[in-house]
């Protein structure tokens, strides 16, 4: 379904404001990286898509008035050259923020040419992201503001269930919640199932599918289930401004990560919400690369290119399509 475009309450948005620039560069970002990527679409090279996305981003991030602190990275994760935590971008004359990125959500999807591939980059006050160290997934649950008190973590799936379709009104029947196609969800799926909820499995989109849960109009009332620690922080930007409900807390999915997230000293049974992952104001923007329910792929239309963006801000959100002149044919490119 089409997303709705409207306002939401202000008393549960950020009450400080980041600068007006940031939303700016924060789409200029994502639509450059999405055109990069989208080169790539198709190519079966995930790695390239990925590459050039990342590329393009740092470019646009580099040149900006203040100086941004890189807090969820490619570097960590994908050992990726930039973007990586705690690099610093900016000419330092100007404010300074926190960013999160995810130069390519779903890039296994962006290689096949497959819809659902965005990328996504949220904005913060300086020092106020949050940090999981060496903690690369969470479990999390994620819903909208009509929602936002009836989740608890502790509690049973079913008894989330239970609890988010009575906040909305609907019988557990009409329950449409969102978990990843992974194989550690298939005993959640059947408990889900098993009381009569519809569970939506994409294969892939942490970022969207918080969004999803997040924004009305689109179909999915929760997210539910495991996923990466990074898009987590992400979304909980989009999840403050808008005032929804978001708990998570680190979920190591090998012994590896558990070792790492212990000797780091931070724990797996503490239970996080939006305003812990984020402790100020934020911004969230995203762009679509191979299209899908939430943004279309950019087009080439008589010399134009368009592109879908979604930008969240404290007090609205919408979706944007801009055009451009198409670059010349024979200028060089990813």
């Amino acid at each position: 379904m089409p997303l709705v475009e409207e306002p939401v309450d202000a008393a549960r948005s950020a009450t400080d404001e980041l600068p007006a620039s940031l939303e700016s560069l924060a789409l200029t970002a994502v639509r450059a990286a999405a055109l990069a990527a989208a080169r790539h679409a198709g190519s079966g090279d995930g790695k390239a898509a990925d590459g050039a996305a990342t590329e393009a981003m740092r470019a646009v991030l580099g040149e900006t008035k203040g100086l941004g602190t890189v807090i969820i990275g490619e570097g960590e994760k994908d050992n990726a050259p930039m973007l990586f935590n705690g690099e610093e971008l900016g000419d330092g004359d100007g404010p300074r923020f926190d960013i999160a990125v995810d130069p390519v959500e779903c890039t296994d999807l962006c290689a096949a040419g497959l819809p659902g591939s965005l990328t996504t980059i949220a904005m913060a006050g300086d020092g106020c992201l949050w940090s999981p160290g060496p903690g690369h997934y969470q479990d999390k649950l994620v819903v909208g503001p009509a929602a936002r008190d009836a989740i608890d973590l502790r509690a049973e799936p079913e008894q989330n269930a239970e609890r988010v379709a009575a906040a909305l009104g609907k019988p557990v029947t009409e329950l449409r919640v969102l978990v990843l196609d992974k194989p550690r969800h298939a005993e959640l799926a059947a408990r889900l199932r098993a009381i009569g909820v519809c569970v939506i499995m994409p294969s892939a989109g942490d970022v969207a599918g918080a969004m999803f849960a997040l924004l009305p109009g689109t179909g999915v009332d929760m997210l539910m289930g495991i996923g990466g620690t990074p898009e987590g922080i992400m979304a909980a930007c989009a999840v403050k401004v808008l005032g929804g409900g978001m708990q998570t807390r680190l979920a190591p999915q090998r012994d590896t990560e558990a070792a790492a997230v212990a000797a780091a000293g931070i724990s797996t049974d503490e239970i996080l919400d939006a305003e812990d992952l984020v402790r100020g104001p934020a911004i969230f923007a995203a762009c679509g690369i191979t299209g899908g329910t939430m943004l279309g792929a950019p087009r080439l239309t008589a010399g134009w290119i368009s592109t879908q963006s979604l930008i969240v801000r404290p007090g609205s959100y919408r979706r944007i399509v801009e055009s451009t002149p198409a670059p010349a044919a024979n200028s060089s490119g990813g």
